[in-house]
C-alpha cells in the first residue's frame, strides 16, 4: 500500500531526526510549513527548549507577496532573533520537506542574515 504524502514526510522526518540533534553549541533550526503559513524554530534538544521562534503569523513579520517571499522574510527574522540570542551556528532540519521552494528560500535568507549551517 502506498504511503500518503503526510506519512511519507513523517517517515523522512524521523530518519533525519536520528542524525540532526540540537545542542547548546549548535541548536537545531527546524521548519514547518502549512498550506498558508511557514514557521521556524531554533531548538536545543538537550534541554528540550525552544530558544528562538519566528513565523509568518507574527505581527512583526507583516509580509505581502508570494509564499516564497514570505518565507525569506521569516528566514531573515529568525536570523536576527538568533543573533540577539547569541546563536551563530545551527543544524538545519528540513522536517522531511524537499529542499526547494519555501524551505530553500527560508534557509538562504537565514544564511544571508548571518546564521551558519
Amino acid at each position: 500500500m502506498a504511503l500518503s504524502k503526510r506519512e511519507r514526510r513523517i517517515r523522512i522526518k524521523r530518519r533525519i531526526r536520528k542524525i540532526v540533534k540540537g545542542t547548546n553549541e549548535q541548536p537545531r533550526l527546524t521548519v514547518f510549513r502549512s498550506n498558508k503559513e511557514i514557521y521556524a524554530q531554533i531548538i536545543n534538544d538537550e534541554t528540550g527548549t525552544t530558544l528562538v521562534a519566528a513565523s509568518s503569523v507574527n505581527k512583526d513579520v507583516k509580509a505581502k507577496g508570494s509564499k516564497s517571499e514570505v518565507a525569506s522574510i521569516v528566514g531573515k527574522t529568525i536570523a536576527e532573533k538568533a543573533k540577539k540570542a547569541g546563536i551563530e551556528k545551527v543544524a538545519f532540519d528540513r522536517s522531511g520537506y524537499l529542499y526547494h521552494g519555501r524551505v530553500k528560500a527560508l534557509a538562504e535568507a537565514a544564511r544571508e542574515g548571518g546564521l551558519q549551517f
